[in-house]
């Protein structure tokens, strides 16, 4: 006599199975999309640091505008080539992401202590973040 109500908790948990399935999978295709972003924000940091480790003389101009020239730029770049090293390294990934967010914080702040807009780094500190928001399932569990 129990019978349907069993019937219908094996339909239900077929069903919830397959919803998890879906949600993994969705997982999956946010993880390696944070990945890939994470290594292209990467890559561009990198680049970026090694236009002032050589200097380039646009870059160099830009930067002694906001007071950075000499050993101070080339202090600048050794750091934002440590954090996209750190954030680039799956197993550092947090605590690049904290270098990160401290180095883009200050170049955002020298931009505005200079008259200047700083939507730049701006944009590039808001794509890490979605980096890691993509990267995190706990994260997302608190966003729906």
């Amino acid at each position: 006599m129990k019978l349907a109500p069993a019937a219908a908790g094996i339909k239900d948990a077929s069903h919830g199975s397959l919803a998890t399935a879906n949600s993994s999978s969705a997982y999956g295709a946010r993880f390696r999309a944070g990945n890939l972003l994470a290594y292209v924000l990467s890559f561009l940091l990198t680049g970026s640091a090694i236009a002032k480790f050589i200097p380039v003389p646009k870059v160099a101009d830009q930067m002694a505008l906001v007071g950075f020239a000499g050993g101070r730029l080339t202090f600048i770049a050794a750091l934002e080539i440590a954090s996209a090293f750190l954030f680039a390294y799956p197993r550092t990934r947090f605590f690049g992401l904290l270098m990160v967010s401290a180095y883009l914080g200050g170049a955002i702040s020298a931009h505005v202590g200079h008259g200047q807009i700083g939507w730049q780094p701006a944009v590039i500190l808001g794509l890490v973040w979605l980096s890691a928001w993509l990267r995190r399932r706990d994260l997302q569990r608190h966003a729906n």
